[in-house]
């Protein structure tokens, strides 16, 4: 009988490890994937930053190009900078922390050659 009432309360500890232990693995799965929104960022910055180069090519707008290559994200999300012939793209993430979508932003520039 002893030997029952033993696994009862290991069954028991487990429960209780496993709601202690809960809010780190959802910690852990927010980091996750804030991190790979923040590489996702990145392809997106250079897919931008390469679309506005290319439309400068092609005597376009290069900020129009630019935001049409990322269209799952927010205007407020993709800044585009335009110097010369060089097209500059920042791209940050939407972040469950306020604040850390700036830090995980991601930057990429495309230059469009020389004047022709």
């Amino acid at each position: 009988m002893t030997g029952g009432r033993r696994a009862g309360r290991t069954g028991g500890q487990a429960s209780v490890e496993l709601v202690a232990a809960l809010p780190v693995v959802l910690l852990v799965a927010l980091a996750v994937a804030q991190l790979l929104a923040a590489g996702l960022c990145r392809e997106y910055a250079a897919q931008s930053a390469r679309a506005g180069a290319v439309a400068l090519l092609q005597d376009a707008d290069p900020r129009a190009a630019a935001r049409a290559a990322v269209p799952s994200l927010p205007a407020r999300s993709v800044d585009v900078r335009v110097a010369g012939r060089r097209v500059s793209v920042r791209v940050s993430p939407r972040a469950a922390i306020p604040g850390l979508g700036r830090l995980l932003a991601a930057e990429s520039s495309a230059d469009a050659g020389p004047a022709l």
